[in-house]
């Protein structure tokens, strides 16, 4: 439990990225622990999964208010162990209790998928059973929260493990949910990788819903085929925004800026690359300067802080490697492109632009506060461009809507926004196509994927048909 982890030996550092620095320390699950958790959810399970769906709903309604009421508390956590402005924090958590009052509202019906003198056939969904959920350090509530509600909604059991930089909050949440909930229908537990690893491979895991990079998602889909467990990938994303011939740049400097600066660009649908016709480059790239200067880096519980620091020394070591390795080979510096001199894991908004094709900041995820602009000539050529990305998450368009509706068929991703980029919705599906994943989470059809599919088949003798 989170309260014990202090006074145990075997405990993770858990570090406060605005200073640098350790501040609290998280309990170290054990292999022995792991299979204790998983034998208890697994032993949960039949009793979950026998209870009604209407039964189940209220168990999400009293999620959603007890996360309410622990608000503060998960919110301040929050703040401390990712960085992020703490009115930031307190939007997270509460959009995650909103999380179990929208999933509350879906359902799951049985179909009658033949109905004839001869056969009655019924297609049931049911639940898989314990499901691995592993939560990443951007939004670590509000993600672990689209991966519990629709699971225990479905009737299955949920072990959760948060990423190793973020492990407080989540466990506070899971302290906070367990007072509402069943014994042993959720549990958190907290480690590193070699943690993660020994989850997804053991045999009591039915389902693992997972949210990282893709060389943590091609680990967790090989040690998944050892004995079929079902996925849940959602695996990042490099989205590009497009800005069409006849825009105008000046103006969507500002959206443009906002969409890719979100919890300081450390958001998988965040812009990522912006494409602008030539024409138009040398406006966009000074306009997008000018709150780039004027954004203020801090800390997250400093109100005046509008970005806060990377949530590790290895995410500012990895945007930093990006940057210079694009102005090494010839990119241009619009603003920032350094580490800011000060403790903690600051980087500054920077506008990076005449980026040589092939450049690493083009073609890999950064994840932080960078945004690349790249000049174009030809809109199909772009579009080839950007599909050749192993990327598929999302992408935008901006600019007459109907030129960018007749470019978006073009697409090949998850979700092509049009005037807008990274709006996600509790009742539209979220997905990747090639290397950002398989699956989909959110609204009715995420919650599909926690269950699986059961036909019952009924055969009717002649003048029976009456009778069933």
């Amino acid at each position: 439990m989170f309260t014990e982890a202090l006074a145990r030996e075997a405990a993770m550092d858990v570090e406060n990225p605005a200073h640098g620095t350790v501040f609290a320390q998280a309990p170290r699950c054990t292999a022995a622990e792991l299979d204790a958790v998983l034998a208890a959810s697994a032993r949960a399970f039949p009793g979950w999964a026998a209870l009604p769906l209407e039964s189940r709903r209220p168990y999400l309604l009293a999620c959603r208010d007890a996360l309410r009421d622990a608000e503060d508390d998960v919110a301040d956590l929050l703040t401390r162990e990712q960085g992020k402005p703490l009115r930031h924090a307190h939007h997270e958590v509460r959009l995650a209790a909103d999380w179990f009052a929208h999933t509350a509202e879906l359902a799951l019906h049985a179909d009658r998928i033949v109905d004839e003198p001869t056969a009655r056939v019924t297609l049931e969904r049911v639940p898989h059973g314990v499901v691995a959920a592993i939560a990443p350090s951007n939004y670590p509530v509000l993600l672990a929260v689209c991966k519990i509600a629709p699971a225990l909604l479905a009737g299955n059991t949920v072990v959760l493990k948060p990423s190793p930089a973020t492990p407080l909050s989540s466990l506070l949440m899971g302290e906070v949910l367990g007072r509402v909930l069943p014994p042993d229908v959720l549990r958190v537990i907290s480690g590193d990788a070699a943690l993660g690893a020994r989850l997804t491979a053991h045999p009591a895991v039915r389902l693992i819903s997972f949210t990282g990079s893709i060389a943590a998602g091609r680990a967790i889909a090989r040690s998944a085929a050892a004995d079929f467990k079902r996925t849940v990938l959602e695996l990042g994303g490099n989205d590009p925004a497009i800005v069409l011939p006849g825009a105008d740049a000046q103006a969507l400097a500002r959206p443009l800026f906002d969409r890719a600066m979100v919890n300081s660009g450390q958001f998988c649908a965040a812009v990522k690359r912006v494409y602008v016709p030539r024409a138009q480059h040398a406006k966009l790239t000074a306009a997008l300067a000018a709150p780039a200067e004027a954004t203020v880096v801090g800390d997250g519980l400093d109100a005046a802080t509008e970005l806060g620091p990377l949530v590790s020394r290895e995410q500012l070591a990895h945007v930093t490697a990006l940057v210079g390795d694009a102005v090494r080979r010839g990119a241009r510096l619009v603003t920032g492109g350094r580490a800011l001199e000060r403790p903690g894991h600051f980087y500054p908004p920077t506008v990076v632009t005449d980026l040589p094709q092939g450049t690493r900041l083009e073609e890999e995820e950064q994840f932080g506060p960078v945004i690349p602009v790249i000049a174009y000539d030809d809109l199909d050529a772009v579009t080839a461009r950007v599909n050749a990305s192993p990327y598929g998450l999302g992408c935008s368009l901006w600019g007459d809507p109907e030129q960018a509706a007749a470019a978006a068929r073009r697409l090949d991703c998850g979700t092509v926004w049009i005037n807008t980029h990274g709006d996600l919705r509790h009742d539209v599906p979220f997905g990747g196509h090639r290397h950002s994943g398989t699956g989909v989470e959110y609204g009715a059809w995420g919650l599909l994927e926690y269950t699986q599919i059961t036909i019952h088949h009924l055969a009717l003798r002649g003048g029976d048909e009456g009778k069933a």
